[in-house]
């Protein structure tokens, strides 16, 4: 029998080394941009072509290389990183594997053209699928360039798998923002089809926020500075008002590294309890420095993960630092009663003894004497009281009263004689009711074969949903003219996502009259759309946008129903009369598809008297 086992082929290896490297084209800039940074550059430049499917290329000014470390740089496992198992363990870089060019140069074609500042010329290489096509000198500036095209062109199925030019620009773009946040004092420039979409000079923390976020993001920082032994910490949080239905601002950097961590995120959102509003993620950008020595970065291929020694401490100073923060530049609540100065002791009276109180008590008092006949004095009353009537008094005059009784009680009307009418007289309104809340969540109406629980908010939003997308499919929306215009501020990704959906959300009844990098203005709403839900609403349309992006006009209209849906529908809790119920109850059953909400959960169930009859059993 012959031997099973057998060693795989150097571009077999590479190409499965690349499905867990380069999963997409944001996986290639956040490659290249790190070795950039590795290279000690100050300036870097990325270009992408069709979001990164024609060409990445980054063009940096380091250190560049030789002849020789141009041509291993694309073998396996081959890095200037590290040289011994221990180093994993002091890491102060970002590439440290070796398997990023060599697993880019299988599955691309990649030009790269380097050279040293000592060296008079340069190298340039060119890689089809893992093959050197050629390596020859070249005159080429002092560093490297990579340009990556025609990613996975032999991985067809790879290929297909690619989201559309949007979504991929999206993350790629988020890969940006994590590398540029990272290092503030180098300088990058974002060309995307011929257009720069980012230049971003070198300067400091704050700036490369605001430049990245907006020019409004200034006004909502808040700084945090804390260091201990154990760890630094250095940066930003957003105020709690400006707080976001997305987790987009939310950046943590280990040693100049973005990571992903949900147990020290919980200490954020800690350190915010009780300011924020529910469903609403606070904003963040901190730069955490900790010994290396305390940390594992390599759990996971994408590098994002960290394995920290003493995860409680970190925890512990991160949720003090930053509610320390909140209370310093008074964003947190104190209670602050008001302070009377006439309750101040006088200084005069710090040695002063205290007093005893001395009480008098006047023993000739009778409260059950006659007051005309004992009219008592006390030498210690400086004032005159009031002589009380005697309880006798009381009765005085009813005798004389008692033979026109009658004419008397004629007269006299009882408050409750109302009341007893209108309930006893709006019996039968009361329960002609075909409906009837529960809970303030639930409706419930009777049928011929047992009982209807409708869900109101699901409901709710199955009518609105259907009526947005009749709306925008025949583009005969009615829109309420504002007062006032309404304007908004959002972060250029943001206005992007309002700006491409602009034609949607007018034939949905809102009406722009501005859409700039940064700001909105709005002049017209949907009818029965209040003016101050139309932040709310347009905040959970950026949110569903960024969490489901879609590929097709089509999806694009139905997620802008599904959302506005959503925003707008009655809420759980919602007292709701019995005319509005039985108008939610009569425009469900009209809707096509009654019996799911726009997310396809159940809408109704039904209790038959068979299954009632069962409980009593």
């Amino acid at each position: 029998m012959t031997d099973i086992i057998q060693l795989l082929p150097d571009h077999v290896a590479n190409q499965i080394a690349a499905g867990e490297v380069v999963q997409r084209p944001a996986s290639v800039v956040k490659e290249l941009l790190e070795n950039a940074i590795d290279a000690s550059a100050t300036e870097v430049k990325l270009i992408i072509k069709d979001a990164g499917k024609t060409l990445v290329q980054v063009i940096d000014n380091g250190k560049g290389m030789s002849f020789t470390d141009a041509r291993l740089s694309f073998e396996r496992h081959a890095t200037s990183k590290i040289k011994s198992a221990e180093d994993l363990f002091q890491l102060n870089t970002k590439g440290f594997r070796g398997e990023a060019l060599a697993s880019i140069a299988a599955i691309a074609h990649v030009e790269l053209k380097t050279k040293r500042s000592e060296d008079e010329l340069g190298t340039a290489i060119e890689i089809e699928g893992s093959k050197v096509k050629s390596q020859e000198v070249s005159v080429t500036p002092t560093g490297t360039s990579v340009a990556v095209k025609n990613l996975f062109f032999n991985i067809p199925a790879r290929r297909n798998f690619l989201k559309s030019d949007t979504v991929e620009l999206r993350h790629i773009t988020d890969e940006f923002h994590r590398v540029a946040l990272a290092h503030p004092n180098i300088a990058f420039a974002f060309y995307h089809n011929g257009s720069e979409l980012f230049h971003l000079p070198s300067e400091n923390y704050r700036q490369r926020v605001v430049h990245i976020f907006g020019n409004k993001t200034n006004e909502k920082l808040v700084p945090v500075e804390e260091e201990t032994e154990v760890l630094k910490i250095s940066g930003f949080v957003g105020k709690p008002e400006y707080s976001k239905k997305t987790r987009s601002e939310q950046f943590f950097f280990v040693n100049q590294r973005f990571i992903k961590s949900p147990y020290l995120n919980h200490a954020i959102s800690a350190a915010f309890e009780g300011l924020l509003k529910d469903g609403y993620h606070p904003s963040y950008f901190l730069n955490l420095t900790v010994d290396p020595k305390t940390i594992d970065i390599n759990i996971h291929p994408t590098k994002t993960e960290i394995k920290f020694d003493d995860e409680h401490t970190l925890y512990a100073i991160l949720r003090s630092a930053v509610k320390h923060s909140l209370g310093q530049f008074n964003i947190a609540p104190v209670l602050d009663f008001e302070h009377q100065s006439q309750l101040n002791t006088p200084y005069s009276y710090k040695n002063k003894s205290a007093a005893s109180p001395s009480i008098e008590v006047d023993r000739s008092f009778n409260p059950f004497a006659d007051d005309n006949k004992a009219k008592h004095t006390s030498q210690y009353t400086s004032f005159k009281k009031a002589p009380m009537a005697s309880w006798e008094s009381l009765y005085v005059g009813l005798e004389s009263k008692g033979n026109n009784s009658e004419n008397d009680f004629s007269e006299v009307t009882f408050e409750s004689d109302s009341k007893t009418e209108s309930l006893f007289g709006n019996t039968s309104v009361e329960t002609s009711k075909t409906t009837f809340q529960l809970q303030q969540k639930y409706i419930i109406s009777t049928l011929k074969s047992g009982m209807l629980i409708i869900d109101q908010n699901r409901a709710h939003q199955r009518v609105l949903y259907e009526n947005f997308l009749k709306h925008i499919t025949i583009k005969e929306a009615t829109s309420q003219q504002l007062l006032f215009p309404l304007q908004l501020h959002f972060t250029p990704n943001e206005t992007q996502i309002i700006s491409n959906l602009k034609t949607d959300l007018e034939h949905t009844g809102f009406v722009f009259s501005k859409v700039s990098d940064e700001d909105i203005t709005i002049t017209g709403v949907p009818v029965g759309v209040p003016e101050s839900e139309v932040s709310i609403i347009l905040e959970q349309l950026i949110s569903d946008v960024e969490t489901d992006v879609p590929d097709a006009n089509f999806s694009a209209t139905d997620l802008l129903a599904k959302s506005m849906a959503k925003s707008l529908a009655i809420k759980n809790g919602q007292a709701l009369s019995h005319t509005e119920q039985e108008h939610l109850v009569n425009s469900l059953f009209a809707c096509k598809e009654p019996n799911v909400s726009p997310t396809n959960r159940p809408t109704f169930i039904t209790l038959g008297v068979d299954d009632i009859e069962k409980k009593f059993m």
